[in-house]
Protein backbone atom coordinates (compact mmCIF):
# COMPACT_ATOMS: atom_id res chain seq x y z
CA UNK A 1 0.00 0.00 0.00
CA UNK A 2 1.13 3.77 -0.58
CA UNK A 3 2.79 5.46 2.41
CA UNK A 4 0.76 8.57 4.03
CA UNK A 5 2.20 11.39 5.49
CA UNK A 6 0.16 14.19 8.35
CA UNK A 7 0.95 17.65 8.65
CA UNK A 8 2.80 16.38 11.78
CA UNK A 9 4.68 13.85 10.27
CA UNK A 10 6.51 13.33 6.57
CA UNK A 11 8.26 10.45 5.29
CA UNK A 12 11.50 10.15 3.69
CA UNK A 13 11.37 9.55 0.12
CA UNK A 14 11.19 6.22 -0.81
CA UNK A 15 14.18 4.71 -2.80
CA UNK A 16 12.99 4.33 -6.09
CA UNK A 17 12.81 8.58 -6.18
CA UNK A 18 16.25 8.64 -5.90
CA UNK A 19 17.50 11.47 -8.60
CA UNK A 20 21.39 11.14 -10.44
CA UNK A 21 23.30 14.33 -10.23
CA UNK A 22 23.31 15.89 -13.94
CA UNK A 23 26.44 14.39 -15.49
CA UNK A 24 27.97 13.33 -19.13
CA UNK A 25 28.80 15.64 -22.28
CA UNK A 26 25.31 15.24 -23.57
CA UNK A 27 23.84 17.47 -20.41
CA UNK A 28 26.95 19.69 -20.97
CA UNK A 29 25.97 20.77 -24.60
CA UNK A 30 22.32 20.87 -23.53
CA UNK A 31 22.70 23.03 -21.32
CA UNK A 32 25.10 25.06 -23.08
CA UNK A 33 22.49 25.61 -25.57
CA UNK A 34 19.74 26.20 -23.70
CA UNK A 35 22.14 28.93 -21.61
CA UNK A 36 23.67 30.51 -24.87
CA UNK A 37 20.18 31.49 -26.64
CA UNK A 38 18.44 32.40 -23.64
CA UNK A 39 15.72 30.11 -23.59
CA UNK A 40 13.47 28.51 -20.78
CA UNK A 41 13.27 24.94 -19.24
CA UNK A 42 10.37 23.37 -18.46
CA UNK A 43 13.20 20.77 -16.92
CA UNK A 44 14.66 23.82 -14.48
CA UNK A 45 11.85 26.50 -13.94
CA UNK A 46 9.49 22.73 -12.83
CA UNK A 47 12.69 21.48 -11.13
CA UNK A 48 11.94 18.37 -13.63
CA UNK A 49 13.26 15.57 -11.44
CA UNK A 50 14.06 13.59 -15.23
CA UNK A 51 16.23 16.63 -16.39
CA UNK A 52 19.30 14.19 -16.11
CA UNK A 53 18.26 11.74 -18.11
CA UNK A 54 16.51 13.85 -20.55
CA UNK A 55 19.32 16.30 -21.48
CA UNK A 56 21.98 13.13 -21.27
CA UNK A 57 20.09 12.33 -23.96
CA UNK A 58 20.55 15.12 -25.63
CA UNK A 59 16.64 15.89 -25.71
CA UNK A 60 14.72 19.13 -23.75
CA UNK A 61 11.66 20.35 -23.28
CA UNK A 62 11.50 24.06 -24.07
CA UNK A 63 8.67 26.70 -22.40
CA UNK A 64 8.10 29.66 -24.55
CA UNK A 65 6.39 33.02 -23.12
CA UNK A 66 8.59 33.77 -20.43
CA UNK A 67 9.64 31.94 -17.30
CA UNK A 68 7.10 33.59 -14.93
CA UNK A 69 3.23 32.30 -14.93
CA UNK A 70 -0.19 34.60 -14.15
CA UNK A 71 -1.40 31.27 -12.52
CA UNK A 72 -0.11 30.53 -8.96
CA UNK A 73 -0.61 26.54 -9.13
CA UNK A 74 0.18 24.74 -5.83
CA UNK A 75 1.98 22.15 -7.37
CA UNK A 76 3.98 23.91 -9.85
CA UNK A 77 7.32 25.69 -9.09
CA UNK A 78 7.75 28.04 -12.17
CA UNK A 79 7.36 31.34 -10.94
CA UNK A 80 4.17 33.61 -10.51
CA UNK A 81 3.93 37.44 -10.99
CA UNK A 82 3.54 39.80 -13.87
CA UNK A 83 5.37 38.28 -17.01
CA UNK A 84 7.23 40.35 -19.10
CA UNK A 85 6.72 42.00 -22.51
CA UNK A 86 6.04 39.08 -25.14
CA UNK A 87 9.58 38.91 -27.10
CA UNK A 88 9.06 38.46 -30.87
CA UNK A 89 12.13 36.95 -31.54
CA UNK A 90 11.39 33.98 -29.68
CA UNK A 91 10.20 32.03 -32.14
CA UNK A 92 12.88 32.68 -34.54
CA UNK A 93 15.37 32.22 -31.44
CA UNK A 94 13.55 28.43 -30.65
CA UNK A 95 13.84 27.28 -34.16
CA UNK A 96 17.29 28.03 -34.41
CA UNK A 97 18.26 26.65 -31.21
CA UNK A 98 16.58 23.19 -32.13
CA UNK A 99 18.00 22.84 -35.50
CA UNK A 100 22.09 23.97 -33.69
CA UNK A 101 20.73 20.40 -31.01
CA UNK A 102 20.42 18.65 -34.06
CA UNK A 103 16.74 17.14 -32.43
CA UNK A 104 14.50 15.10 -34.20
CA UNK A 105 11.68 15.79 -31.83
CA UNK A 106 10.54 18.66 -29.30
CA UNK A 107 8.44 19.35 -26.54
CA UNK A 108 7.27 22.85 -26.28
CA UNK A 109 5.42 24.30 -23.66
CA UNK A 110 4.77 27.65 -21.66
CA UNK A 111 3.69 29.88 -19.00
CA UNK A 112 0.36 30.48 -18.52
CA UNK A 113 -0.23 34.57 -19.83
CA UNK A 114 -4.11 35.44 -18.80
CA UNK A 115 -2.33 39.37 -19.23
CA UNK A 116 -2.78 39.03 -22.68
CA UNK A 117 -6.04 39.28 -25.13
CA UNK A 118 -4.93 35.81 -27.36
CA UNK A 119 -3.43 34.27 -24.43
CA UNK A 120 -0.07 33.81 -25.87
CA UNK A 121 -1.47 32.01 -28.72
CA UNK A 122 -0.20 33.81 -31.85
CA UNK A 123 2.86 33.19 -30.51
CA UNK A 124 2.36 29.86 -30.18
CA UNK A 125 1.08 29.77 -33.40
CA UNK A 126 4.35 31.56 -34.62
CA UNK A 127 6.89 29.75 -32.77
CA UNK A 128 5.38 26.32 -34.73
CA UNK A 129 5.60 27.57 -37.78
CA UNK A 130 9.57 29.02 -37.09
CA UNK A 131 10.40 24.98 -36.61
CA UNK A 132 8.20 24.26 -39.31
CA UNK A 133 9.88 26.17 -41.31
CA UNK A 134 13.71 25.81 -40.07
CA UNK A 135 13.29 22.54 -39.13
CA UNK A 136 11.97 20.07 -41.81
CA UNK A 137 11.62 16.80 -40.54
CA UNK A 138 11.38 17.94 -36.77
CA UNK A 139 8.38 16.14 -35.16
CA UNK A 140 6.79 18.44 -32.27
CA UNK A 141 4.43 17.87 -29.05
CA UNK A 142 3.00 20.99 -27.66
CA UNK A 143 1.63 21.77 -24.38
CA UNK A 144 -0.75 24.16 -24.20
CA UNK A 145 -2.37 25.89 -21.65
CA UNK A 146 -6.46 26.23 -21.65
CA UNK A 147 -6.21 29.47 -22.72
CA UNK A 148 -8.99 30.16 -20.71
CA UNK A 149 -11.09 27.81 -23.51
CA UNK A 150 -11.18 30.61 -25.96
CA UNK A 151 -11.93 28.45 -29.04
CA UNK A 152 -10.30 31.07 -30.95
CA UNK A 153 -7.10 30.78 -29.28
CA UNK A 154 -7.03 27.17 -29.00
CA UNK A 155 -8.05 27.20 -33.21
CA UNK A 156 -4.29 28.92 -34.00
CA UNK A 157 -2.66 25.65 -32.22
CA UNK A 158 -5.24 23.46 -34.42
CA UNK A 159 -4.66 25.08 -37.55
CA UNK A 160 -0.97 24.28 -37.93
CA UNK A 161 -1.47 20.95 -36.37
CA UNK A 162 1.47 19.64 -34.70
CA UNK A 163 1.44 15.66 -34.07
CA UNK A 164 0.45 15.62 -30.60
CA UNK A 165 -0.86 18.25 -28.71
CA UNK A 166 -1.35 17.54 -25.15
CA UNK A 167 -2.99 19.39 -22.12
CA UNK A 168 -2.82 18.24 -18.52
CA UNK A 169 -5.81 17.66 -16.25
CA UNK A 170 -3.09 17.64 -13.45
CA UNK A 171 -5.82 15.63 -10.96
CA UNK A 172 -8.72 14.54 -9.92
CA UNK A 173 -12.00 16.46 -9.89
CA UNK A 174 -12.70 16.92 -6.43
CA UNK A 175 -8.71 18.27 -6.28
CA UNK A 176 -8.70 20.60 -8.69
CA UNK A 177 -9.48 24.18 -7.25
CA UNK A 178 -7.12 23.35 -4.34
CA UNK A 179 -4.40 22.24 -6.98
CA UNK A 180 -4.67 24.25 -9.85
CA UNK A 181 -6.56 27.65 -8.31
CA UNK A 182 -7.46 29.33 -11.41
CA UNK A 183 -7.84 26.48 -13.98
CA UNK A 184 -11.70 24.60 -14.25
CA UNK A 185 -11.65 20.58 -14.34
CA UNK A 186 -14.41 20.78 -17.09
CA UNK A 187 -12.95 23.41 -18.77
CA UNK A 188 -9.77 21.34 -19.41
CA UNK A 189 -11.50 18.31 -20.99
CA UNK A 190 -13.29 20.62 -22.77
CA UNK A 191 -10.01 21.70 -24.32
CA UNK A 192 -8.84 18.51 -25.00
CA UNK A 193 -12.21 17.47 -26.87
CA UNK A 194 -11.76 20.50 -29.10
CA UNK A 195 -8.38 19.61 -30.35
CA UNK A 196 -9.81 16.42 -31.02
CA UNK A 197 -12.85 17.42 -32.90
CA UNK A 198 -10.66 19.74 -34.12
CA UNK A 199 -8.81 17.28 -36.28
CA UNK A 200 -5.23 16.91 -33.72
CA UNK A 201 -4.17 13.27 -34.54
CA UNK A 202 -2.90 12.40 -31.56
CA UNK A 203 -3.81 14.21 -28.13
CA UNK A 204 -2.08 13.53 -24.45
CA UNK A 205 -3.03 14.40 -20.96
CA UNK A 206 -1.19 13.59 -17.21
CA UNK A 207 -2.16 13.72 -13.91
CA UNK A 208 -0.29 13.56 -11.05
CA UNK A 209 -0.43 10.80 -7.85
CA UNK A 210 0.16 11.23 -4.50
CA UNK A 211 -2.44 14.84 -3.81
CA UNK A 212 -4.56 12.80 -1.92
CA UNK A 213 -7.07 11.36 -4.68
CA UNK A 214 -8.70 7.69 -4.40
CA UNK A 215 -8.13 5.34 -7.16
CA UNK A 216 -11.97 5.62 -7.61
CA UNK A 217 -11.13 9.32 -8.33
CA UNK A 218 -8.52 8.56 -10.80
CA UNK A 219 -10.40 6.01 -12.74
CA UNK A 220 -13.16 8.51 -12.99
CA UNK A 221 -10.68 10.94 -14.27
CA UNK A 222 -9.29 8.42 -17.31
CA UNK A 223 -13.06 7.85 -17.88
CA UNK A 224 -13.37 11.54 -18.23
CA UNK A 225 -10.52 11.86 -20.42
CA UNK A 226 -11.26 8.67 -22.63
CA UNK A 227 -14.69 10.92 -23.09
CA UNK A 228 -12.64 13.51 -23.82
CA UNK A 229 -11.35 11.58 -26.72
CA UNK A 230 -7.82 11.54 -25.16
CA UNK A 231 -5.12 8.93 -26.78
CA UNK A 232 -2.36 9.77 -24.41
CA UNK A 233 -2.39 9.15 -20.63
CA UNK A 234 0.71 9.74 -18.51
CA UNK A 235 0.71 9.09 -14.72
CA UNK A 236 3.17 10.42 -12.83
CA UNK A 237 4.30 10.86 -8.90
CA UNK A 238 3.78 14.37 -7.34
CA UNK A 239 6.58 15.72 -5.84
CA UNK A 240 6.31 19.10 -3.90
CA UNK A 241 8.67 21.13 -5.25
CA UNK A 242 8.97 23.82 -2.21
CA UNK A 243 7.41 23.95 1.81
CA UNK A 244 5.47 27.14 0.02
CA UNK A 245 3.82 24.03 -2.48
CA UNK A 246 0.88 21.42 -1.19
CA UNK A 247 2.69 18.41 0.60
CA UNK A 248 2.77 15.09 -0.83
CA UNK A 249 -0.10 12.99 0.99
CA UNK A 250 1.35 9.66 -0.14
CA UNK A 251 3.83 7.84 -2.41
CA UNK A 252 2.67 5.66 -4.95
CA UNK A 253 3.86 2.41 -5.36
CA UNK A 254 5.84 0.87 -8.64
CA UNK A 255 3.77 -1.91 -8.43
CA UNK A 256 0.34 0.62 -7.86
CA UNK A 257 1.71 2.43 -11.19
CA UNK A 258 2.05 -0.57 -13.17
CA UNK A 259 -1.49 -1.57 -12.10
CA UNK A 260 -2.91 1.41 -13.00
CA UNK A 261 -1.24 1.48 -16.90
CA UNK A 262 -2.84 -1.73 -17.25
CA UNK A 263 -6.48 -0.11 -16.15
CA UNK A 264 -5.90 2.49 -18.46
CA UNK A 265 -5.10 0.87 -21.48
CA UNK A 266 -7.78 -1.47 -20.60
CA UNK A 267 -9.91 1.46 -21.00
CA UNK A 268 -8.75 2.33 -24.64
CA UNK A 269 -6.11 4.73 -23.94
CA UNK A 270 -3.65 4.26 -27.18
CA UNK A 271 -0.23 5.05 -25.45
CA UNK A 272 0.51 5.39 -21.34
CA UNK A 273 3.52 5.97 -19.27
CA UNK A 274 3.07 5.24 -15.86
CA UNK A 275 5.47 5.51 -13.31
CA UNK A 276 6.93 7.56 -10.22
CA UNK A 277 9.61 9.60 -11.91
CA UNK A 278 6.87 9.57 -15.44
CA UNK A 279 6.25 13.61 -16.32
CA UNK A 280 4.29 14.73 -19.30
CA UNK A 281 6.81 15.19 -21.38
CA UNK A 282 8.74 12.12 -20.51
CA UNK A 283 9.64 9.67 -23.55
CA UNK A 284 7.69 12.07 -25.71
CA UNK A 285 9.14 10.68 -28.54
CA UNK A 286 7.66 7.16 -28.24
CA UNK A 287 4.37 8.98 -28.66
CA UNK A 288 4.23 9.30 -32.07
CA UNK A 289 3.51 5.50 -32.19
Amino acid sequence: MPETTTPQTRVLKPEWLKIKLPSGKEFSEVKQNVEQHKLHTICESGKCPNQTECWGAGTATLMILGNVCTRSCMFCSVATGNPEVVDITEPLRVAESIKLMGLKHVVITSVDRDDLIDGGSKIWAATIRAIRRHCPGVTMETLIPDFKGNAENIQRVIDIKPEVVSHNLETVKRLTREVRIQAKYERSLEVLLMLKNGGIARTKSGIMLGLGESEEELFEAMDDLRNSKVDILTLGQYLQPTKKHLPVVKYVTPDDFARFKQIALDKGFRYVESGPMVRSSYHAEKHLV
